[in-house]
């Protein structure tokens, strides 16, 4: 984002990038006898994998609510002084991921509004895909408005949506605004006294409730329940509006449930220790692993995981194909994002800096290795050639997810169609691109058989390209949000 001379925002795309897409993490609290700041941290730390470049808490003390944000991990950004200073008995946390061009302080989160019935901090999981419509109808409600608009996301504009019904308080001026949004999103939001949550009515992007001994919480994973010691009731249903105070939880439908759940938290977006519908994620992984084996045996001397998301498809791979399991590749834990720029040596090494091989382990044998999906190909392609130096006979890859051909336009940061290697080559000749010996992806079939949930209710779009929710023909997102953002200028 620039600024023109006229003092609009323009949207400026470089090359190998795409607009802002962005796959979260949200925690709520209700708990009057807790430090419900320090459980959104500890929460937001369980959500870490769901987003590493910017993290907020917003507190109130039932007075005031108070929002501390900024870019870097939660344990980065937080210290214990400044959850000292984030009190009451109510709180929001979030932890984002964004795509390049859109990663700033201001599109941090928690956003933040007051307005003449109160203050509203709100937090939000997924994508919206009418921005354009949203700009319309908050340019109508209040024109020319230039109160807190710095941020360039859609959560923004929820917020200013909600905090622009005249007259009403935020309960009711949700219920509004909730069937004017499509696409996906899962939402912790807050006043001085209430913690609300809703999703939308496809409930695409996880939510779930849980119990405290004097209190409630809401988060993107169930594993997030489990580390702040809240007992997991249920998942908050598609379509469903929730709201938690002293005098309990109360929930409103405000729209008809069309469950499409987002197929591809099951391959790799959510934490194995997560259960969703019922299920831990971490047996279906396994389940896929097996169901790998049967569709794409091979003879080999050995299967190992591309670590960690490829770990629990590798066991069931192990498992079914009775080919023993090995750690043949080990994974540095604290790479991940980091300010500091490698230099042109390092940068060389590529892969290396997150992955290393076991030559002892791999050297001379034939190999199997399960991963959990192919997006461009490039690191396949490098780890390849890394275990061939290290000494392996044979690599024949197997994938646990179909060839992933689309772009999400519903909270996932994608690579754009045109960067998806399977959306332009067959199965064959990705096998050569990236060098190996065979490769072979899990069906569609068996993948949605591993989940145990009906196909018709889940979003297999990345695969598939059948969207169940209407996307805006022109897919730019900057474009949108620049009629958001100029509305306000």
């Amino acid at each position: 984002m620039t600024r023109r001379p006229d003092g609009k925002l323009t949207f400026e795309t470089f090359a190998g990038e795409k607009g802002p897409q962005d796959e979260c993490g949200v925690f709520g609290v209700w708990a009057p006898d807790e430090e419900v700041a320090k459980l959104t941290f500890y929460g937001l730390y369980a959500l870490q994998h769901r987003g590493q470049e910017s993290a907020g808490i917003a507190t109130s003390d039932g007075k005031r609510i108070v929002v501390y944000k900024d870019m870097g991990l939660v344990s980065q950004v937080f210290t214990e002084n400044d959850l000292a200073t984030l009190t009451g008995n109510l709180a929001i946390g979030h932890c984002r991921y964004s795509t390049t061009g859109s990663s700033t302080w201001a599109n941090a989160q928690p956003t933040l509004r007051s307005t003449d019935h109160g203050t509203l901090a709100l937090a939000h999981n997924g994508n919206l895909t009418n921005t354009g419509d949203l700009a319309e109808a908050l340019a109508k409600i209040a024109p020319k408005n230039n109160d807190g608009m710095n941020a360039t996301t859609d959560t923004e504009i929820m917020t200013a949506l909600i905090a622009a019904q005249k007259g009403k308080n935020f309960e009711s001026s949700a219920l509004e605004v909730l069937p004017m949004l499509k696409g996906a999103f899962s939402l912790v939001f807050m006043d001085e006294h209430t913690l609300y949550a809703a999703r939308d009515r496809n409930g695409v992007r996880p939510l779930v409730i849980g119990k405290l001994d004097h209190g409630w919480v809401v988060a993107s994973e169930s594993a997030a329940l489990d580390i702040v010691g809240a007992a997991f009731v249920r998942e908050v249903e598609c379509g469903e509006f929730i709201a938690i105070d002293e005098n309990g939880l109360r929930s409103t439908h405000w729209a008809t449930p069309e469950p499409k759940g987002c197929i591809f938290e099951y391959v790799y977006l959510a934490r194995p220790d997560t259960s969703i519908a019922g299920r831990n994620v971490h047996t279906t992984r396994v389940a896929l692993g097996a169901q790998l084996a049967k569709e794409h045996p091979v003879s080999a001397d050995l299967v190992i995981p591309v670590p960690e998301s490829g770990t629990p498809a590798a066991v069931g791979y192990a498992r079914e194909s009775g080919i023993p399991y090995g750690a043949g590749l080990v994974k540095n834990s604290y790479v991940g994002r980091t300010f500091i720029q490698p230099s042109q040596t390092i940068r060389q090494l590529g892969i290396r800096l997150k992955l290393n091989p076991l030559r002892d382990v791999i050297e001379g044998k034939r190999i199997v290795v399960v991963d959990d999906s192919i997006v461009r190909g490039n690191t396949q392609r490098a780890l390849i050639r890394m275990l061939r130096e290290a000494g392996a006979l044979e690599i024949h890859v197997r994938i646990s997810s179909p060839p992933v051909k689309w772009p999400c336009y519903y909270g996932i940061d994608f690579a754009s169609r045109a960067e998806l290697i399977a959306a332009g080559l067959e199965v064959e000749e990705i096998r050569r691109s990236i060098g190996a010996d065979s490769l072979g992806y899990v069906s569609m079939e068996g993948l949605v058989e591993a989940t145990t949930i009906a196909e018709s209710k889940l979003c297999t779009a990345c695969f598939t390209g059948s969207y169940p929710i209407d996307i805006p023909t022109d897919l730019s997102a900057g474009k949108n949000l620049l009629e958001i953002v100029n509305r306000y200028e």
